[in-house]
């Protein structure tokens, strides 16, 4: 017999907090990998930057694989928890486990066997990634078929990953410089660090696996078929259009976020970062002024984030709808983006301000793609009348790993041949530092418009969403009236 659904769906405020605190979990590892882990390569592993990017971009194609694969087993999962639940326990110490060592070297020093090493270690964290993530974004997609309530918990969870994305951001330099005495051992700081972020992962992904709960099943008459899955979810033009734009999107944060790190070490002019933090008392040694300015940049973008997606991301999405309001802040997000190719070194204010104007625009948009891939999974069960939510997630998340791997990896390659020198010296030539200003602002403008133009076709109106939705809920009303018949 069936699984009855609950028809009323709503979900507590714990429930919706509890949950959210699975994606912060995962954001101390996403945070790291989009902000820091290239220049971890080129910097700590001594690694060419076309190499590094190169490792990014030959894990994440993994995913390509991997995380179909894993969407197909979530989807015939079965037991007490439910069928994505589970598999944040069975995940959460391997994730960690591999966090650690994707930031640690245990001795190497050939560059061929670092190269190797880095490759195989962020490979294990990538798939762990997707055995831990598929699930878990999968789950979210079936708390409820309430529109208003599942915009509600993808606010509540990005709360809850800008708030990691806060931490990691903010505090990751100056740990590893705590640990790493000043600089002096940063292989060490760099192990302390991620170490501490690895056990609070480790208990926020407990609490997410113990509060969540499955509310809706798939139709009572549905027959397990890995044809029919993959058939309806590639098939359907919803599906296609959210994988285009996850793709483009996670491409262009990956880019922009590891170009950022270069940018602000050597394409600012740091005196006059020294003085613009000094101006408001954030900072007295001159020597620290890459270190700390990258983090109240990278916290100056949180707290913005935050706030907008606390007060502007579910009040215009109820208004206007999902795809109205995600097409306006991401043309927004490109324009201000491109704008990064404006400032000159000196310039400190402007790429302080353009920052605040970036991170107000985009905030909105930060829940509003997974609640449309919720809404794209029950599109397909409405056409289709079979449901594989997690094969629908899965291959997003395959979208966001490969464009995850693919803007470190394109950064990472471009800064190269414009004369980038990996090892942490102090000084790159002028050409270098085009190459990371062209990675910091108009190449991922251009991709961030990519997105702006998938999303013109997206069909899902507000309009729609809210007929497909009593259309759904009237049929597992009817399912649940069967099943009570016996």
């Amino acid at each position: 017999m069936a699984l009855k659904n609950d028809i009323q769906q709503k979900v507590s405020l714990g429930e919706k907090v509890g949950y959210s605190l699975g994606d912060a979990a995962a954001n101390l590892v996403f945070q790291m990998m989009v902000i820091f882990q290239l220049k971890f390569y080129t910097d700590v592993f001594g690694l060419d930057g076309a190499v590094a990017g190169s490792v990014l971009l030959i894990a994440s194609l993994s995913a390509i694989v991997v995380d179909p694969l894993i969407g197909l087993m979530a989807d015939r999962t079965n037991t007490r928890w439910g069928k994505f639940r589970p598999w944040l326990l069975w995940t959460a110490i391997p994730f960690c486990i591999f966090y650690v060592l994707a930031f640690y070297n245990p001795g190497i020093e050939e560059k061929g066997m670092v190269a190797t090493y880095a490759t195989i270690s962020y490979l294990l964290l990538m798939t762990v990634y997707s055995f831990n993530n598929v699930p878990y974004t999968s789950l979210g997609g079936v708390m409820t078929s309430d529109i208003k309530e599942r915009t509600n918990i993808t606010t509540i969870r990005f709360v809850a990953v800008i708030i990691a994305q806060f931490f990691v951001q903010g505090l990751t330099l100056p740990l590893v410089d705590h640990f790493g005495n000043n600089g002096e051992n940063l292989q060490h700081g760099w192990v302390c660090t991620i170490g501490i972020f690895s056990v609070i992962a480790f208990i926020f992904f407990m609490i997410a696996f113990k509060v969540s709960r499955e509310r809706i099943q798939p139709p009572p008459t549905q027959v397990m078929s890995v044809k029919e899955d993959v058939k309806q979810t590639v098939s359907n033009v919803p599906w296609n259009i959210m994988f285009v734009l996850t793709f483009s999107i996670f491409v262009t944060l990956a880019m922009w976020g590891s170009a950022m790190n270069f940018y602000f070490q050597y394409n600012i002019d740091q005196k006059s970062l020294y003085d613009f933090l000094h101006f408001f008392n954030l900072l007295d040694d001159p020597a620290e002024a890459y270190s700390v300015g990258f983090s109240v940049f990278n916290m100056v973008s949180a707290i913005v984030q935050f706030v907008g997606v606390i007060f502007l991301s579910q009040y215009l999405a109820n208004k206007y709808g999902k795809k109205k309001t995600f097409i306006v802040c991401l043309f927004l997000t490109t324009i201000f983006t491109g704008m990064f190719y404006i400032p000159s070194p000196t310039d400190v204010s402007l790429v302080f301000v353009l920052n605040i104007l970036k991170s107000l625009a985009y905030a909105p948009t930060i829940p509003l793609l997974w609640a449309m891939i919720a809404d794209v999974a029950d599109h397909i069960e409405y056409e289709s009348h079979r449901r594989a939510t997690g094969f629908c997630f899965s291959g997003i998340v395959m979208a966001l790993k490969v464009g995850l791997g693919t803007g470190g990896a394109i950064a990472g390659i471009i800064i190269s041949a414009f004369g980038y020198v990996s090892g942490n010296v102090s000084v790159q030539n002028e050409s270098a530092m085009e190459g990371i200003r062209l990675v910091s602002s108009l190449l991922p403008a251009i991709l961030f418009g990519v997105g702006v133009v998938a999303l013109y076709f997206y069909p899902i109106t507000k309009e729609y969403n809210e007929g497909m939705q009593a259309e759904l809920a009237s049929r597992r009303r009817q399912a649940n009236q069967t099943d009570e018949s016996y």
